[in-house]
């Protein structure tokens, strides 16, 4: 079984938090009250980062589609290689729905 690295009874409510979430509607009214909007920004710029890393995008074409920094698309790029698969899982699964 996964043990996430981060896990405390704060982050166990804010994953709580996430799963309830019904609709993309509620998701956008709770991360733009949770989030400031440059960190909303820079999650989605994560996220879109590990999307074209998937795709074997070069490091400038992602950097020129996404604003992403060379160090930003480094970290997203090890997370990929060595994290705990979060991207893989969430990006399948959206895959799976289009």
């Amino acid at each position: 079984m996964f043990e996430p690295k981060i896990r405390n009874r704060q982050t166990d409510l804010l994953m709580q938090a996430v799963l309830v979430l019904e609709s993309e509607e509620d998701a956008y009214r709770f991360f733009e009250d949770l989030c400031t909007i440059p960190e909303i920004r820079s999650i989605a710029q994560r996220l879109e980062v590990a999307s074209l890393l998937r795709k074997k995008e070069t490091y400038q074409k992602i950097a020129e589609e996404t604003g992403a920094s060379s160090a930003t698309i480094s970290r997203v790029k090890r997370s990929l290689s060595y994290g705990a698969d979060g991207y893989d899982r969430v990006l399948d699964k959206i895959k799976q729905r289009s």
